[in-house]
């Protein structure tokens, strides 16, 4: 084997040792051990609710804001505390626990479990549902876990279902999980239990399990839960958006709630106190409005540190600072200074009568003004254009048309002037001794007749 051949088997075999080292942190999770002692007290649980109880557990902030509501409003479950919560900012899976306050309020006396349980769900979803199947089987050989009439359990494949007998009530179950499991199997991680409910009693029938506590149950309205199980794909899954509550959420605060594999929103209020297990799964790209408004941001600063270094090129106050990041062109400077000189002598030739008559002294020296300055310049402009064209006219035009032109018309146009005022003289008094003759001739008929 040659050196270059060694040399690529052992960088190779580096490859390999280094590949679990680097998936390493990305993948860090919880040991099986843990997730058996956290998932006891909900692994029996009915489907539709153990999907929304999974869902709402990323969202610890949430739960807590719905539990202190839900102590706030007494004696209100099902649909009715669902519907007065439709404007709340929350989940919609936090705001369907509303309807089960006895499972919201445990979940709000244990943050601790509530947010590791959500950072396991997030980070190991497969390895969780495959735990959840896990508890079942071992409930189920046990004798603990089988149908009734309030749930229903159904095998399917290599999977364990569990659904209520009727679709608009539903049972939530409280059980021992040291004796629904049977012996417990993990001596230094005792199963996570909780305190029984008020009203819930234990029922000693043959058949059923000496485990399980029971209640009152839970009206729900056709098709409340929004959320399921796919259990061959071990994942959770949206198998509805119709839902009232679901609406009302996309309204408010444009929640991405689509059928399908369910997505965990990493931009919502509380994400920054996860623990480190699923702290690796925020390094997801932000959404759009993210990033422009980050890019704004880097413009602005950008465009403030260019005027504070080079003030010459700073752009002008009345510029948005967007005309840049669009491509918007300033004028060269020495436009700009020449603009600027103009604008200033415009400004100063504007402001001179406007700073007359903005202060009252100002205002009553105005009519004095007026006064004895206005004739001045009338008499100024009247005179002064006589005096300068007269002369000009006579001095450089009169000579030569004199010259030549002169003659011509006083020769054609005099005479032609004094024939016409003879002429019309002569018709004058040719026309009073016509009358004169007429009237001698008529007085001298009267005076024959007479």
């Amino acid at each position: 084997m040659t050196l270059f051949a060694k040399k690529l088997v052992a960088g190779f075999a580096a490859l390999l040792l280094a590949l679990p080292l680097a998936a390493g942190p990305a993948h860090a999770a919880y040991t099986q051990a843990e997730l058996d002692q956290m998932l006891a007290p909900i692994a029996l649980y009915p489907d539709p609710l153990l999907s929304q109880v999974l869902m709402a557990s990323t969202y610890p902030q949430e739960v807590a804001e719905a539990a202190r509501w839900s102590r706030a409003h007494p004696g209100v479950n099902g649909d009715d505390a669902v519907r007065m919560v439709e404007d709340q900012d929350w989940d919609p899976s936090v705001k369907s626990l509303v309807a089960f306050p006895q499972v919201l309020t445990r979940m709000d006396e244990n943050p601790d479990w509530t947010r590791r349980l959500g950072d396991a769900f997030i980070v190991q979803e497969p390895v969780v549902m495959e735990t959840i199947q896990g508890l079942r089987r071992r409930a189920e050989d046990a004798g603990q876990l089988a149908s009734d009439d309030r749930l229903r359990v159904v095998r399917q494949a290599q999977s364990i279902v569990i659904e209520p007998a009727s679709p608009q009530y539903v049972y939530v179950p409280y059980y021992d999980p040291w004796i629904a499991y049977g012996p417990w199997w993990w001596p230094a991680y005792p199963p996570f239990a909780w305190a029984p409910w008020p009203g819930y009693v234990r029922a000693y029938r043959p058949g059923l399990s000496v485990g399980f506590w029971w209640g009152a149950p839970v009206g729900i309205s056709a098709g409340f839960f929004f959320g399921g199980v796919d259990w061959p794909r071990r994942h959770v899954s949206v198998v509805r958006v119709d839902n009232y509550y679901v609406r009302r959420a996309g309204v408010n605060r444009q929640a991405v709630v689509t059928p399908g594999r369910w997505r965990h929103d990493y931009w919502r209020s509380g994400t920054e106190q996860r623990t480190a297990v699923a702290r690796p799964q925020f390094t997801a790209p932000a959404p759009l409005r993210e990033q422009r408004r980050e890019e704004r941001r880097r413009e602005a600063s950008r465009i403030e540190t260019q005027r504070l270094e080079s003030p010459r090129n700073a752009v002008r106050p009345d510029t948005r600072w967007d005309e840049q990041r669009r491509g918007i062109q300033q004028p060269p400077l020495e436009r700009r200074q020449d603009a600027g000189r103009l604008e200033r002598r415009h400004e100063s030739r504007r402001d001179e009568p406007r700073q007359a008559f903005a202060s009252p002294q100002r205002a009553e020296r105005a009519p004095a003004v007026r006064i004895e300055q206005s004739p001045a310049p009338r008499e100024e402009r009247r005179s002064a254009p006589r005096a300068e064209r007269a002369p000009a006219a006579r001095i450089e035009q009169a000579p030569a048309p004199s010259a030549q032109r002169g003659p011509a018309p006083r020769a054609e146009h005099a005479p032609a002037a004094r024939t016409e005022r003879h002429e019309r003289h002569e018709r004058r008094q040719e026309a009073h001794a016509t009358r004169d003759e007429h009237r001698g001739g008529r007085d001298h008929r009267q005076a024959v007749n007479r």
